[in-house]
């Protein structure tokens, strides 16, 4: 790591410019329309049916967003993007600062900012997974709309899985899933991010909750499949519109995004 400059500063220098330079001011949270937004490259279904090679890159994705989820081609791991860096979160247990030339098949982006924040709750006192959620639903106006969520805190324990990296022929993600790392955390401070989707959208995007977890240090994480808060604070973001952009790669093209039990397919892979 440099002395001057850490690779996370530079990412984030690197990010600042491009922004200034497509959008001219501060960026696009500034844009009413795009604060109401979530941008998505792809859909769960084609990343069920393994679709694991998309050209979106990680530059391209900071344009529509400084918060998100996702994953990397080849199904490499997890993504999550915090103040607009990307976190490439692998399964042997380790965090890297994604480039802005890595790929993705499949990512959801958003601006989560203090003037896009809908709400905001204080927690002082321990919840479970399912509190939290709840507590949640109870901020938002509507189980219709899409939501943009982070919490951030001190967690006594939470619970991961990282994907690992697959090579053709690329099996389903429940297949992929199998073979998934599971790690628990315990005793551990960071911040929980993602969104909480209207059930109509499965197949589309993750119906329910989908969060992804890194710790303070920035050294550990992945895909939450549970949790327990000790305290912190809970921010909701409310999106009413859904720019979905399809690929057209011949995997993509080719693939069946209808098979039947998509939903338990999903609720499968995603530990749900």
């Amino acid at each position: 790591m440099s002395v001057e400059e850490s690779p996370r500063d530079a990412f984030r220098r690197f990010v600042r410019t491009v922004l200034s330079h497509w959008n001219g001011r501060s960026g696009s949270r500034h844009d009413a329309d795009q604060a109401r937004e979530v941008y998505q490259s792809s859909t769960m279904g084609a990343l069920i049916d393994g679709v694991y090679e998309g050209d979106v890159s990680v530059g391209e994705l900071l344009r529509h967003g400084d918060f998100g989820l996702g994953t990397f081609n080849q199904l490499d791991g997890e993504m999550l993007v915090l103040d607009g860096v990307c976190y490439h979160l692998r399964a042997d247990g380790s965090v890297q600062i994604a480039t802005p030339g890595d790929l993705s098949p499949f990512a959801a982006m958003t601006w989560f900012g203090p003037d896009s924040v809908d709400a905001l709750k204080d927690v002082t006192s321990p919840m479970s997974r399912s509190e939290v959620t709840t507590a949640i639903d109870d901020m938002g106006r509507s189980p219709n709309l899409l939501y943009a969520i982070k919490i951030t805190g001190h967690f006594s324990e939470v619970r991961t899985r990282t994907v690992r990296k697959q090579e053709p022929p690329y099996p389903s993600l429940t297949e992929a899933a199998e073979g998934q790392a599971e790690t628990a955390f315990h005793d551990i401070s960071g911040t929980l991010a993602g969104y909480r989707t209207p059930d109509y959208e499965q197949g589309i995007s993750v119906a329910g909750y989908h969060l992804h977890f890194l710790d303070d240090t920035h050294h550990h994480g992945g895909h939450c499949l549970d949790f327990r808060l000790d305290h912190g604070t809970i921010s909701i973001g409310e999106r009413s519109e859904l720019h979905l952009s399809l690929p057209t790669t011949q995997q993509f093209l080719s693939s069946d995004l209808t098979p039947s039990g998509l939903g338990d397919q999903i609720r499968q892979a995603e530990g749900g």
